[in-house]
Formats: structure tokens, sequence, C-alpha cells
């Protein structure tokens, strides 16, 4: 099966991967985007060729420009995050791919979309912070949106008999729980930057990893599956799977219960993702069961991972509060992976930024960053010093 991909986010663990999908495959890169890694980029334009590529960081572009000056068959460069959006709405590529990180992936989501293209959705924060523009904006122009994200695949994969979809009553969303499963509060206390990036299961960025040690991440994607599959978020259940091999799972109205299991590699929903409704061979190890032995399964703490909590209150809340707390949440782990605040400020600061307006009613992009630039303001001013 032919497929032309643009990339965004190509040098980060989901970009990378992507690209082992895509190498495997044999399909054609249309083109790529990164931040400020001008090497790792250099290498991937060397080995796939795009027609395009967009660097949002000026000094990484200044340095692949002067890479690429007098290269034959150097692809066109676009400069900075207007570079990013252009590229994503330009004809060309069949499916777009957004694994860019945090709300930097939101315009070019929207992007890709009025452009007509199906988007393949790993940047959970454009549906987090800018929930009804994307869903809008799919509907009206008829494209797919294809979920990334391993727990928002497997739902998606479960839901693919679209007669019993119809009688979906509960989404049971899955968590590894991270590297600090079981832990209290008071033991959390002290825990470093290299604790929390020590992931049991996963291989992901930095930023990511933090999130999942906090259960920032799973809150997240309990508002992200409140977009992609219309239910209320007092139907989706958080469900720690220690394993990481089972999901996600759905629950219908007559309490079967379908759920999607894997290993814990992300080439399998970032495929599945490109090449819906087809399955093709995927270059990861198969799931042997027998040799798992048992899978374990346990109740999120929401009362010690307070970034779960302030999700469940900023969906219900609605409008902007979502948005809010991932601002918040932005800036705070950006803090935590400079070593200036504590691991539980995170949480603190997150819960205090949702609490700190009614928020609800609808709003626009322009009211998306303005209350993003406010949740950072307000993690600066009450960010407590080490």
């Amino acid at each position: 099966m032919a497929k032309t991909v643009t990339l965004l986010g190509s040098t980060g663990s989901i970009g990378t991967q992507s690209l082992d999908v895509i190498r495997a495959q044999g399909w054609r890169v249309f083109g790529l985007a990164a931040g400020t890694r001008a090497d790792a980029l250099l290498a991937q334009i060397a080995e796939f060729r795009p027609r395009y590529a967009a660097v949002a960081d000026a000094a990484a572009y200044q340095k692949v420009e002067a890479a690429l000056a007098g290269t034959a068959g150097a692809p066109r460069l676009l400069k900075g995050p207007e570079g990013v959006r252009a590229l994503a709405g330009m004809e060309g590529a069949g499916t777009v791919l957004n694994a860019i990180v945090g709300i930097a992936g939101l315009a070019a989501s929207l992007a890709a979309i009025e452009a007509g293209h199906d988007l393949a959705l790993a940047n959970k924060e454009s549906l987090v912070t800018g929930g009804h523009l994307v869903t809008d904006a799919v509907r009206r122009r008829g494209v797919h949106l294809l979920p990334v994200d391993s727990e928002h695949s497997a739902i998606f994969q479960c839901l693919q008999d679209t007669h019993s979809a119809k009688r979906l009553e509960k989404i049971l969303l899955t968590a590894s729980g991270g590297p600090f499963f079981g832990l209290k509060a008071a033991e959390l206390q002290n825990k470093t930057r290299a604790d929390a990036l020590k992931h049991p299961n996963w291989s992901m960025g930095a930023k990511i990893t933090i999130d999942s040690a906090t259960l920032m991440n799973k809150g997240l994607e309990l508002i992200e599956a409140v977009w992609l599959f219309g239910l209320p978020p007092e139907k989706i259940q958080i469900v720690v799977q220690r394993e990481s091999v089972l999901h996600s799972a759905v629950q219908f109205a007559d309490h079967s219960v379908l759920a999607q299991l894997g290993v814990p590699d992300m080439r399998i929903p970032i495929q599945y993702a490109l090449t819906w409704p087809d399955r093709l061979p995927c270059p990861v190890p198969e799931l042997d069961l027998a040799a798992l032995g048992s899978l374990r399964f346990a109740t999120a703490d929401e009362e010690t991972f307070r970034c779960l909590a302030a999700c469940k209150k900023a969906i219900a809340k609605g409008g902007l509060a979502p948005c809010a707390a991932n601002g918040a949440n932005e800036a705070a782990v950006a803090l935590f992976l400079q070593d200036k605040i504590g691991f539980l400020d995170i949480g603190r600061l997150v819960e205090g930024v949702v609490d700190s307006q009614p928020f609800g009613g609808e709003y626009t992009l322009a009211d998306v960053y303005e209350c993003d630039a406010m949740a950072r303001a307000y993690v600066a001013a009450h960010a407590p010093a080490l």
C-alpha cells in the first residue's frame, strides 16, 4: 500500500518511531518538521529525502540551512512555527502525522485539517487545548482524525464494528502507573528529575515521561478521549495496568468488554493510524501471553497524584479549563526538569490554576493562546523556590 506522509515532530520519540514504520513499509516522506535537533533532522533528510523541511527553532534553522547549502536535491526549507503550520497544510501528503509536543502542535493540527488532510494525531494537546476547534474542523472538512496514543488507538480499534460502537457504555482507559505507583505524597516529596524519568515500560521523551510519573498524561488522555469518542468524563474509568500490555478497553450495553493488547511499542498504534482500516506486518515483537504469565490491575490514586484530579476538574468545568491545566503543566514540568521546583509542586500548580477561575463557555483560537499565557504566568507567580 503506497503512502505519502508529512511528519511533524520528526526528531522526537514518536517521530523517530514513526520513521521506523515508514522505513519498514517503504513509504514516501513529503515533509519533515523539527524543533531544535538540527543534526538529527539533517540525518533524516539525507535518508528520506523529503521535498520540504520545516525547522521551528531559529538557531537550528540556520544550522540546517548552512549544512544543506549547495546540496543537490535538498528540500525547500521553511522557518519557524509559521513554517511548520505551512508544511502541515501543503498538498502532497495523504496523511499528516502530528507528533509535536505540547500546545505548539495545535495550529499545525488545524492547518492540516483545514487543508483537507487526514490527521494522525499524537499531539494530544491539540484536543486538550482546542477540543471543539479541532473536532468542528474535522466535521466541517470531512477528514479522518486517527489517534496515535496507544490508549486511544486501542479504543479506536475496539470500536471498528460501527454497529456495536453505537452501544458504547464505558471506556476503560489504562495507565501504567509510572515509576511511582503505590507511593504516597510523603514518599514523593523528595523525588528528583532522575527518579521521575525512570519509566518502567515505555521509552519516551522527557516531558511525557514526567507526565506519566505525575499521572498528568492520563488526565490529558481522559480529556482527549472525551473529544475523540463522545462520552462524558464520568463514563471513562482510569485503570492502572502495570505491564502496559492491555492498552485500553471498551464496555458495551450488554457489559461485554473488548480490549486491545500488544507489546508496549508505539510503532503498533503509529502504523495502524497510517494504514487504517487495513493492517500490515509491523516491525515489533509478537506478544507472548504464556511468557507474560499474568496482568495486574489497580485503581489510579488521584488523591496522591493531583494532576489527574485537576484534569477531571478541568473537563468538568469545560471551556478553556483543560487549556489552563495543560499550560500550567507544561510550564511546571519545564521548571521541574530544571530542578527549580519539587515533584509534588507540579500537581499543586496545575490544580491551582484550574481552581483559579470558573472558565467554561465558547472560545476562539486567540482565546486558547491567551489562556495558555495566563496559565504559564500563574505558574511563574506561584512556583515555590527550592
